[in-house]
């Protein structure tokens, strides 16, 4: 059985390039949101999200004909899910539990216009597990239907997890020529899963276990997680010491064997700063390193903040006759990574509004990828780099975009914690 339609379950920042990609390749495509904002931006060949070349793509899918958005699920012959899987509320201290609420609601959401021979991929990045539980949502909401955990190859439904393995602002060019673990419930679901996406992949699809699919993506993100801590900490002792950490990196990383990553003021995203949580929550006596890199990024913002409170001391013992409400502070980038508008589990966001929670004074922010600041930042103004750097007296390095790296600011204090300045 061939794939015709194909239904996209979710269409954010992977959702709306995946559905984009199977539409150029003449694929019926129908996209499923909960925004309808989302749905009517997309139905006008537009995009809500920054994504170099997506809007084209789009804009050409839409016209054709081969891309709509809708806010309700139609029968396809393959569902992918591509929803957010954030963290449950939890104190301070406590190991955060991922919430499946969205991924039960969209398996609950397809399972009526589901029939004999579709396939079902989830794309979420999810903890151990959360393949098979999909796939026994479905089976609560279809008992008409034989699913693989029961069935095993005589499964009316396949079901897999497949993660998606994309940088942000490479997302077309990495969803086509990167390789794809796939991991199907059964042989079967798998190779119908490779059908799937060899629609436009050109790199390989490594087929596996969805549970070891799974595990796949939260130990990449994992990893990554770990070195960018032991920079982080390295950036710590450094300063401790009197040592410029980043000419200390360039000197090691001389060394044929060793490859320090760089440091900054946290970890954001929504994958290195949410997956390592997936594993701790489930084998938390086991994860030692795992947790502790988790704790050593998450406390970065704090010492930064520590660092502009000291700043705004050292100002005022320099200019006796100001107060703290006379100080400006400029918080130079809001995303989480350079030169994206992604703002989500984004350390920078966190210092800037931090900053606006404790100074007296005026704050404002560059960021020259988003137009409106989001709701948590009232009280900041949202300026052009050339006013920053002349009016603030403190400026604050947090995200690498490419236009502060082609320049520089000569007045005030200086806190980079990227070290392009």
């Amino acid at each position: 059985m061939s794939f015709e339609t194909v239904s996209i379950i979710g269409l954010g920042y992977i959702g709306l390039p995946t559905a984009a990609m199977f539409a150029s390749r003449k694929k019926q495509v129908i996209g499923v949101d909960v925004s309808q904002h989302a749905v009517d931006t997309i139905n006008q060949g537009k995009i809500h999200i920054v994504e170099p070349e997506l809007d084209m793509i789009v804009s050409a899918a839409v016209s054709e004909g081969y891309l709509k958005a809708v806010t309700t699920p139609e029968q396809a012959d393959a569902f992918l899910i591509a929803v957010p899987t954030p963290f449950l509320p939890c104190a301070e201290g406590e190991v955060p539990e991922p919430d499946l609420s969205y991924i039960e609601a969209a398996s609950k959401a397809i399972a009526p216009v589901l029939k004999k021979g579709d396939l079902v991929i989830l794309e979420s990045t999810s903890p151990v597990g959360a393949t098979e539980q999909m796939s026994a949502w479905l089976a609560e909401v279809r008992p008409d239907l034989r699913f693989p955990q029961d069935a095993g190859e005589n499964t009316d439904i396949n079901i897999a997890h497949c993660p998606e393995r994309v940088l942000p602002g490479h997302v077309v060019r990495e969803l086509v020529e990167n390789d794809r673990v796939i991991g199907g419930m059964t042989p079967r679901c798998s190779e119908r899963s490779i059908e799937l996406y060899k629609t436009f992949v050109q790199g390989d699809c490594v087929v596996t276990n969805a549970r070891t699919a799974e595990m796949a993506k939260l130990t990449e993100n994992s990893s990554r997680d770990v070195q960018i801590a032991f920079a982080n900490e390295l950036s710590i002792i450094c300063d401790k010491l009197d040592i410029n950490v980043w000419e200390l990196i360039a000197l090691a990383n001389r060394h044929p064997r060793v490859n320090i990553l760089q440091p900054g003021p946290g970890v954001g995203g929504h994958c290195i700063a949410v997956d390592p949580w997936f594993i701790v929550s489930k084998t938390p006596e086991e994860a030692q390193m795992i947790h502790t890199a988790r704790k050593v990024n998450d406390g970065k913002p704090q010492w930064v903040l520590n660092k502009v409170k000291m700043a705004v001391a050292d100002f005022l013992q320099a200019h006796p006759e100001k107060t703290a409400r006379e100080i400006t502070i400029a918080c130079y980038g809001l995303a989480f990574k350079p030169d994206i508008d992604d703002l989500r589990e984004s350390p920078a966001m966190l210092i800037t509004q931090k900053i606006e929670e404790f100074h007296n004074g005026r704050v404002i922010a560059v960021e020259p990828n988003i137009e409106v600041l989001p709701a948590k930042l009232n009280h900041v103004e949202l300026v052009d780099y050339n006013m920053a750097a002349v009016e603030a007296d403190i400026q604050v390095m947090l995200v690498d975009h490419k236009e502060f790296k082609e320049a520089s600011v000569q007045t005030g204090i200086i806190i980079d914690t990227k070290g392009i300045w």
